[in-house]
């Protein structure tokens, strides 16, 4: 795996669990340049902050395993259609991303590199060993520096699409948790989920869109009490589920 555009932690099993983390990375290879300040690769532009040790955690139970993607949502962003101008965004959150601009036959290298093969394993890996459940793993900023005046409280936000059973099941079982929770918030899944509307919903695959709080999903203590609710959760609605 050490050239893929992911990375495989736990060891994937047909009827177990699935996390899918999209953003779980803000590398970024050598030979791209993006033509930011680097301090920027640790806002929330460049990854989702927290996905990554989350993950690690809840596959330390061998039920869970987790498919990651390995470079930064900048280079190319895996939570969306190959044919959205936002796959490689120009500006993030108000930050011009100037090595986004680029030609057609520069763009199609960047898909052919990062994106298709991530999307093509992932389909194989579904295939290969179908899982009860997908958890969807994202997190969010508290506020975008875009928008400073418009607070995003929730703790966590639940996000689906079509596919709307197990999302109904996971939001009282995480308010019961202590946690103040966002139904279709601070987004909607209706209008970005890419990712599961492709694998999971086109399969008939239950999954759950979360996400984090990347103040709360920052911090070790923060990050092992979403992994172990998490965890519950999936064994919960898989259980509701039948």
């Amino acid at each position: 795996m050490n050239h893929a555009p992911f990375d495989i932690l736990g060891k994937p099993r047909k009827g177990g669990f699935l996390i899918i983390g999209d953003h779980a990375s803000n590398d970024v290879p050598e030979d791209i340049v993006l033509g930011i300040d680097p301090a920027r690769l640790d806002a929330h532009i460049a990854w989702d902050i927290g996905v990554a040790p989350v993950a690690h955690l809840i596959t330390q139970n061998s039920n869970f395993a987790a498919h990651l993607g390995r470079y930064s949502r900048l280079v190319v962003d895996l939570n969306r259609d190959e044919t959205d101008p936002a796959v490689m965004p120009v500006i993030s959150d108000a930050i011009v991303i100037p090595g986004n601009d680029i030609a057609p036959d520069a763009r199609e290298a960047r898909l052919r590199r990062f994106y298709r093969p991530y999307h093509a394993y992932l389909k194989d890996l579904l295939s290969d060993h179908r899982p009860a459940l997908i958890l969807s793993l994202h997190s969010f900023t508290p506020a975008l520096e875009s928008k400073p005046n418009e607070a995003r409280p929730w703790e966590v936000g639940v996000l689906y699409n079509e596919q709307e059973a197990a999302s109904k099941l996971a939001i009282p079982f995480l308010e019961d948790a202590g946690y103040l929770v966002g139904d279709q918030l601070p987004y909607s899944g209706k209008f970005l989920n890419a990712t599961m509307n492709r694998h999971a919903e086109a399969n008939d695959i239950p999954y759950i869109g979360i996400e984090m709080r990347q103040d709360l999903a920052s911090t070790p203590s923060g990050q092992a009490r979403f992994a172990r609710i998490l965890s519950d959760m999936c064994h919960f609605v898989s259980e509701r589920l039948g």
